[in-house]
């Protein structure tokens, strides 16, 4: 008897991303990750990835200039609106996670794929946790409006494993780490503790998601001498449209690797 092939790890990858419906992305993400760690996936790329990740009807993407204002967060509406916004971001950042893998796992080896397949994991955690509190206060995701600047980033560095893990975790989950402490004191002095308490789970997670960025950033320049500080902030100039900008939390970016000497120079 003749044992059936492993599937792929390209295969499992783009089955998250062609999955449109919340539920079933977190499934497929949770899914492909614990094949992968069970050895039930081959390190193999035989499947090309979709240049957009499948969406839901709901939320509308909308520019980011026409998003509306949020407001003060210590409102039942405002502190919804951030909660829905911080949902989309862990949305996306499953696809961001996977489409590393199966758009780049070619050029490093097993253990790249090792930890970006547990980052999506916790992605698709982070997401239904949010969206578990979302549900408690009698919304959803979807409910709002979202921008789609996260995947926008995705497809200016679709070409450049570098310039992706620059921008992706290095410059955009960075900057969570920087505004998300603010946003817990402000649950908290809202009477929200609850949703103050995941946002500090997931920061925690954040910063180990920051630290794999850098740490395979780091280990790609070295392959290809590139001195990491030197060629980041050359990718983030030509890549990435937006300013790095204070304040940041530099205790949180120096737990993760990413240290002054990257970032201070390109602040505005």
């Amino acid at each position: 008897m003749t044992d059936r092939p492993k599937s792929s790890v390209a295969a499992a990858v783009r089955a998250v991303l062609s999955t449109a419906d919340p539920r079933g992305k977190v499934m497929a993400a949770r899914a492909a990750a614990r094949d992968w760690r069970a050895g039930r996936l081959d390190h193999r790329f035989d499947v090309a990835m979709p240049d957009r990740p499948a969406r839901p009807a709901r939320p509308e993407l909308l520019p980011p200039s026409r998003m509306p204002k949020r407001g003060k967060i210590g409102s039942d509406r405002s502190r919804v609106a951030m909660l829905h916004a911080i949902a989309h971001i862990e949305f996306v950042a499953i696809d961001l996670a996977f489409d590393l893998i199966g758009r780049f796992g070619t050029e490093f080896p097993p253990a790249f794929t090792d930890d970006w397949m547990r980052v999506g994991a916790e992605e698709s955690l982070h997401f239904a946790i949010i969206d578990r509190r979302l549900r408690s206060l009698g919304h959803a995701y979807g409910d709002l409006p979202a921008h789609d600047g996260l995947w926008q980033a995705a497809e200016a560095t679709a070409g450049d494993a570098l310039a992706r893990l620059a921008v992706v975790p290095m410059v955009l989950e960075a900057r969570g780490l920087d505004v998300t402490p603010g946003m817990i004191a402000r649950f908290e002095a809202a009477g929200d503790p609850a949703s103050a308490r995941l946002l500090g789970r997931i920061m925690r997670d954040e910063i180990h998601h920051v630290g794999v960025g850098v740490r395979w950033f780091k280990a790609a320049c070295a392959v290809q001498r590139f001195e990491p500080q030197g060629h980041w902030k050359c990718l983030v100039t030509q890549h990435f449209q937006g300013m790095i900008k204070p304040p940041f939390n530099d205790s949180a970016r120096a737990t993760a690797g990413l240290t002054k000497d990257f970032y201070l120079s390109l602040a505005r």
